[in-house]
């Protein structure tokens, strides 16, 4: 096996997985070739199998990091002997390069209002609002009177 100690950029692949052991993570990294002029058009990008043993990085893996986040990594990978079996990187370093832009839902939309949950729908214009609990509140007749139909719930008129 060949052993390095490198600093890599790469984007996750998908979301990090807490390892075997309390303060530690798995993810998986994808690495681009750096100068994709110099190289066949179909060389394939690297996938690193990463995991961390610092608490302080599994931390910001488990809550920060999502898919679609280029990171610079440093740390040590290991090639194993067989070429089909990627390679694995301990990581012991980490900083965020880019976020990967924000998903944006557009269909449907829960938000939040203290006790209360809106559904916001692209279809319609009318907003059901619940509590948090669950219990039904009624329905606004748009998003701009949602105020008025939560004011009306608390003081007790459900006509």
């Amino acid at each position: 096996m060949d052993t390095k100690h490198l600093a890599i950029d790469g984007y996750v692949d998908a979301i990090p997985a807490p390892g075997t052991l309390w303060g530690t993570a798995v993810f998986d990294l994808i690495h681009s070739p750096a100068d994709a002029d110099r190289i066949a058009p179909d060389t394939p990008d690297t996938v690193y199998a990463c995991t961390t043993g610092d608490p302080r990085i599994a931390d910001v893996l488990l809550r920060e990091i999502q898919p679609g986040d280029l990171l610079r990594v440093t740390g040590t990978v290991v090639q194993p002997d067989d070429p089909e079996t990627p390679a694995h990187f301990t990581v012991d370093g980490l900083e965020v390069l880019e976020a990967a832009p924000a998903p944006v839902l557009y269909d449907l939309v829960l938000e939040r209002y203290g006790i209360y949950v809106v559904v916001f729908d692209a279809d319609r214009d009318q907003v059901p609002v619940f509590t948090t609990s669950g219990r039904w509140v009624g329905e606004a007749t748009s998003p701009d009177a949602i105020g008025a139909l939560i004011d009306t719930y608390e003081e007790g008129d459900t006509r």
